[in-house]
């Protein structure tokens, strides 16, 4: 894929999970998945050509619980209002073989930091139905919340939260 590739909506998910208590202590993890995710892969001749950026609705969670969803919405959370999105720009991806790395910088709200993914490429695939070519990647890596200014209840929710990405990008159709 030599061009600007757009995220597959209906086989891309992002997804995090939080424990209720810092490590150390009786934890419960919280997964949750955002359903709104526009994400766009630019794959050029070279390694370093590489980009991906995505842009994350955070009122799009999804936690399985509605109670919950609107409390992590809520101001003393998320606070969707004053921070409605999440972004994030790869800066270089490197690595060879099965090892292979993403940095970039997330922002949330209005703090940005730089962040780096794991990442495993899961492969091309030509779909016979409408001779769309597909690329599928996983990325994991973590965060802490309280770096992006996320700082309610301390001591009470854990700092460290992890990052699941599975995304599927379709290359562009020649004009």
């Amino acid at each position: 894929m030599r061009a600007r590739s757009s995220v597959n909506r209906y086989r891309s998910r992002l997804g995090r999970s939080s424990s209720s208590r810092p490590r150390g202590r009786t934890s419960r993890s919280y997964p949750a998945v955002w359903e709104r995710l526009e994400a766009g892969l630019f794959v050029g001749q070279r390694l370093e050509d590489v980009r991906v950026s995505a842009t994350v609705d955070l009122a799009s969670i999804d936690t399985g619980n509605t109670d919950r969803d609107a409390h992590v919405r809520a101001s003393d959370l998320l606070d969707v209002e004053k921070r409605p999105t999440m972004t994030y720009r790869s800066t270089r991806v490197w690595g060879e073989g099965e090892d292979w790395a993403m940095e970039g910088e997330l922002t949330i709200g209005d703090v940005t930091r730089p962040v780096t993914f794991a990442v495993e490429f899961g492969g091309l695939v030509d779909v016979p139905m409408d001779g769309s070519r597909h690329a599928g990647f996983e990325a994991t890596g973590e965060i802490r919340r309280s770096e992006f200014g996320l700082d309610f209840a301390p001591g009470v929710l854990g700092d460290v939260i992890k990052i699941q990405l599975d995304m599927q990008f379709v290359e562009p159709k020649a004009a």
